[in-house]
């Protein structure tokens, strides 16, 4: 009988992205469902009810929730890049981009749904925690230090949808140093390999006849 972990996903979450960066680097074989938000499959509800991704159902049965505790369950394996040697501001930076940041940028993608103020207030909001991130990046090439850490790995798929709000403000925008940052992230193999597209996932799909292996293949 196959006990290979299962990750419930979907592609373009930023805490699905985190958690995927950690088991590809890892190197932790797990069976990949993918996850449409509007059809989630009864199997991942019946594990964890309140519905959202990433979640990671263990060889041993343990039900893994939150994206940061997916991220440390598979670096505790391995570790290459030792992304969890990072310095001690890293929970804190990670906890006020899951909240404060988090919040705004979601009232800045979707400003219409938020009606009592302009997008570009809702922006403001949010780059106050870019801003601390420019002002990082300007005194060490990541914001752990002069090596990557976890920190980098958990913030930068939100920088990422807040840059694809609105490409062209950002481009022209003072903050160079988290741009290069960034672009750093979006175009290194791993993130690559992470961000495949593969067919979603119920048990009746093809999917679930020939279960997806992830990490995928670099060869």
């Amino acid at each position: 009988m196959d006990t290979r972990p299962i990750l419930y996903s979907f592609r373009r979450c930023p805490y699905a992205i985190r958690a995927r960066m950690a088991i590809a680097a890892a190197g932790n074989a797990v069976e990949l469902r993918e996850v449409v938000l509007r059809n989630k499959p009864s199997a991942m509800l019946d594990i964890s009810p309140k519905g959202t991704v990433p979640v990671l159902l263990c060889s041993s049965g343990q039900v893994i929730e939150e994206s940061i505790e997916i991220m440390h369950w598979a670096l505790a394996q391995h570790d290459p890049h030792r992304w969890l040697t990072g310095n001690s501001e890293s929970p804190f930076r990670i906890d006020a981009c899951d909240k404060d940041f988090k919040a705004w940028l979601d009232k800045y993608k979707y400003a219409d749904r938020h009606p009592e103020h302009p997008f570009e207030w809702y922006r403001e909001r949010a780059e106050h925690f870019v801003q601390e991130l420019e002002s990082r990046l300007n005194v060490s090439g990541y914001l752990g230090g002069e090596t990557a850490s976890i920190e980098d790995v958990a913030i930068f798929p939100f920088i990422r949808q807040f840059a694809g709000v609105d490409p062209r403000w950002w481009e022209s925008s003072d903050y160079r140093r988290t741009r290069a940052w960034l672009n750093q992230w979006l175009s290194c193999e791993l993130f690559q390999r992470v961000m495949q597209k593969y067919p979603p996932w119920q048990p009746d799909s093809a999917a679930a006849s020939e279960p997806i292996i992830f990490p995928p293949s670099n060869t």
